[in-house]
C-alpha cells in the first residue's frame, strides 16, 4: 500500500483526526489520481507527499472552520481532481456531496474513484457553475458551497453564492493576500446576497504554503439575473 505517513502526520499537525480505513480510502485515491494523470491533465502535482499535503491536506483543511457539520449538504464548485469536496466526503461520510467541473474527462475520473471508494450519496455534475445556478433543482440548496478553483473572488461569488441556502455559507479557499480581493467583492457581495463573516489562515504542514479560508454567509436571496450567461462573470466582473 501507498506511503501515507506525511498525510498522517499532517493531520495530526492540524488536529484533524482520521480512522485507518480513511487513510486507506486516500491511498486508493492518491493511486488512482496518479494511474489517470499519465493519460490526462488533472494535477500538475504528482510526487506522493505532495499529493498528501498540497491537495489532501488541503482540502481537510476546511474541517477547521468548524462550518462543515453532520449530514450537511455541500457543492464543490470547480472541483477538478475532486478538490476539495471528495476529501471531505471521505472524512466525513455522512455529508451529501455534489461535485461540479466543465471538463467530462474529469468527470469520469471522479466517477471512477467514487466507485472504488465505495461512496454513496455524492454526485458528480458537467457543466458551468453560470448553468447550473439557475437551475431549480440546484439553486439555493446547499448549506455550503466550497471551492479552490482560481478565480478572483467576486467572479467565485458569483458562480458559488446562487447555490447557497439563505443561511449557508461560501467558503472561498484562498491565497493569504485576500484584503485587496475582499475590497474589490463588495458590490458583488452586496448584489448577490452575502456577507463575509469570518476568514481562517492555514498553514500548511511541511511547507511555507499559507492560505485563507474566506466564510462568507448567505443573507439574502440571490437575484433572478445571476448568475448571469457563461462567460459574463469573467468578462464583466461585478
Amino acid at each position: 500500500m501507498t506511503n501515507m505517513n506525511t498525510l498522517i502526520e499532517g493531520l495530526g499537525e492540524l488536529s484533524i483526526p482520521l480512522e485507518n480505513e480513511k487513510i486507506d480510502k486516500f491511498a486508493i485515491y492518491k493511486e488512482l489520481l496518479k494511474e489517470w494523470n499519465k493519460k490526462i491533465n488533472i494535477t500538475a502535482i504528482t510526487d506522493d507527499s505532495d499529493i498528501d499535503v498540497k491537495h489532501f491536506i488541503d482540502s481537510l483543511s476546511v474541517l477547521k472552520t468548524g462550518f462543515v457539520k453532520e449530514g450537511y449538504k455541500i457543492i464543490d464548485i470547480g472541483t477538478g481532481g475532486g478538490f476539495p469536496g471528495l476529501p471531505l466526503k471521505i472524512a466525513n461520510p455522512s455529508l451529501e456531496v455534489v461535485l461540479l467541473d466543465s471538463l467530462n474527462k474529469r468527470i469520469k475520473f471522479l466517477n471512477e474513484v467514487i466507485e472504488n471508494l465505495g461512496l454513496s450519496n455524492i454526485t458528480v455534475i458537467h457543466g458551468r457553475a453560470e448553468d447550473y445556478g439557475k437551475k431549480e433543482e440546484y439553486r439555493e440548496k446547499f448549506d455550503i458551497a466550497v471551492s479552490r478553483a482560481v478565480a478572483s473572488l467576486n467572479v467565485l461569488c458569483e458562480y458559488c453564492l446562487p447555490f447557497v441556502k439563505v443561511g449557508g455559507y461560501f467558503l472561498a479557499m484562498k491565497g493569504p493576500e485576500i484584503y485587496e480581493e475582499i475590497e474589490d467583492a463588495k458590490k458583488a457581495l452586496d448584489v448577490l446576497g452575502g456577507v463575509v463573516e469570518d476568514k481562517f489562515d492555514i498553514k500548511l504542514p511541511f511547507t511555507d504554503i499559507k492560505h485563507t479560508i474566506l466564510v462568507i454567509k448567505k443573507v439574502t436571496e440571490t437575484p433572478t439575473k445571476y448568475p448571469r450567461k457563461a462567460g459574463k462573470p469573467t468578462k464583466r466582473p461585478l
